[in-house]
């Protein structure tokens, strides 16, 4: 553990150098990966492991090294390393450590993986499987995956801040795919977050591999998308994707600072309809992306990015703070002590409103109600999208009409986002990993119901 080294000697020799912010990150975890496939038992994997980055940021540029060797005299050398990078002007502030501060528990762990035998895990991921392949003849193949990991992390850095802190998190995972003559479906169903093993409480394996089952066979039989502008109703469930893909990223400094952000310079002005606020915030407890620390030793927070569909401001770290002159909102994030820390979401979503859901779908004549979504792209330059959707079904005189499938959306986000003209009073949540610059870290977004009055839906028929 860092409070064990003598961390002020560690910090100045790293800014040996030069350099205007240095920060050292422990990080010492275990983890639990198993997977079943086609019926049998393809991964077991337990592992352990702890080490430490040491970074300096000097004239806004990043010098980063690691190592799992944690020991005093091999986070000298490590320091030293870093230092050699760095040319500037010598670093001359005192650094006096402060108060330790621990991180407040986001989400209380009931059980704790680590009290769960092995053997309880696996069985997990097989009662998933059977519960899958014993609903319909027409399910092909089956996967699920169980995952748990818990982390001690604590920062220190040349502003004398230190922080130590615990995250927990729980993953389960079916994907199902079925299949009649050439038509192949596949259903996915989630469910995670900031949770131990106790996950289980809220959904069995088997209610996660039957929902993604009869996703996947009730679309076998579902009609071929039609294609066209037409009013779209985005289910709660159908998770924040949207949000995520097409506004978060482009809220992300570091995109926004390389001109590769379609919100760039908008701040102040309407980038969304007036029903529309944009939130990013760590402090939900048991959301996937919560935590009470970020990478950097920033406490998590809850930072509103549109509010009215007004824009508000940026998601930042400390490199990107500093090279706009302000604070860091708690959203420098890494994947592990291999990397350095960059601007990430956590748990993003679209406030809800006012509108009963029903009632948003009575509204419709004629349009498509999406159920779920699938995987999607995004332009952060133009801000233009490509989502799937994974479960869908026709509105009809406000009523639902038959599923179908094959469908996407299309459309730039801040068009979009302009013609939301009803805001359900709901809420739902998905969750996932997301990717960049090579890391994965663990998010969850959500949106109300929502009615967008047209959107591009490419369809099959």
């Amino acid at each position: 553990m860092l409070d064990t080294f003598d961390i002020g000697r560690i910090l100045r020799q790293a800014l040996a150098g030069g350099g205007e912010f240095a920060d050292i990150y422990f990080e010492e975890g275990t983890a639990t990966l198993i997977s079943c496939e086609d019926g049998k038992i393809e991964k077991v994997l337990a592992t352990t492991d702890r080490g430490v980055g040491i970074r300096v940021i000097s004239d806004l540029r990043t010098a980063y090294a690691y190592t799992n060797e944690v020991t005093e005299a091999s986070l000298l050398d490590l320091a030293r390393t870093v230092s050699s990078a760095v040319q500037g002007n010598a670093f001359t502030s005192p650094i006096a450590m402060g108060t330790r501060q621990t991180g407040v528990v986001v989400s209380p762990i009931v059980i704790h993986p680590s009290s769960v035998p092995l053997m309880e895990k696996v069985t997990q991921v097989s009662r998933a499987d059977q519960a899958a392949r014993g609903l319909d003849a027409r399910v092909r193949q089956v996967m699920a995956l169980y995952r748990d990991g818990v982390a001690r992390i604590q920062t220190a850095n040349s502003l004398g801040e230190f922080t130590d802190s615990e995250r927990t998190g729980t993953l389960f995972v079916a994907q199902v795919v079925a299949a009649d003559g050439e038509v192949i479906q596949t259903g996915y169903e989630t469910l995670g977050g900031g949770r131990g093993f106790d996950l289980f409480n809220e959904k069995s394996p088997e209610e996660i591999a039957l929902a993604a089952a009869r996703r996947a066979v009730m679309m076998l039989s579902a009609r071929k998308a039609p294609g066209g502008l037409m009013p779209v109703v985005l289910s709660s469930e159908a998770g924040g994707t949207m949000v995520h893909e097409a506004v978060g990223h482009g809220l992300e400094a570091d995109l926004v600072q390389s001109g590769v952000s379609v919100y760039r310079g908008k701040v102040g002005e309407q980038v969304a309809s007036p029903l529309v606020t944009v939130i990013d915030d760590a402090t939900i407890p048991y959301a996937r992306g919560s935590f009470p620390f970020d990478s950097e030793g920033v406490a998590g927070q809850k930072t509103v990015l549109v509010e009215n569909g007004i824009l508000k401001g940026y998601l930042y770290d400390r490199l990107t703070a500093l090279k706009d002159g302000c604070s860091s909102t708690g959203n420098g994030r890494r994947e592990s002590y291999h990397a350095k820390p960059i601007v990430r979401m956590t748990n993003t979503l679209i406030t809800p409103g006012g509108t009963p859901p029903e009632e948003i779908v009575r509204s419709v004549a004629s349009g498509l109600f999406v159920r779920k979504m699938g995987g999607g792209q995004v332009n952060t330059v133009t801000g233009d999208f490509m989502f799937e959707v994974s479960e869908g079904y026709l509105i009809e005189n406000g009523q639902l009409g038959e599923p179908v499938r094959g469908a996407t959306m299309t459309g730039n986000g801040p068009e979009v986002l302009k013609k939301i003209s009803m805001v359900g009073s709901d809420l739902g949540f998905g969750i996932g990993t997301c990717g960049k610059d090579g890391q994965g870290v663990p998010v969850a977004d959500a949106q109300p119901t929502l009615l967008i009055d047209g959107i591009t839906v490419g369809g099959a028929a």
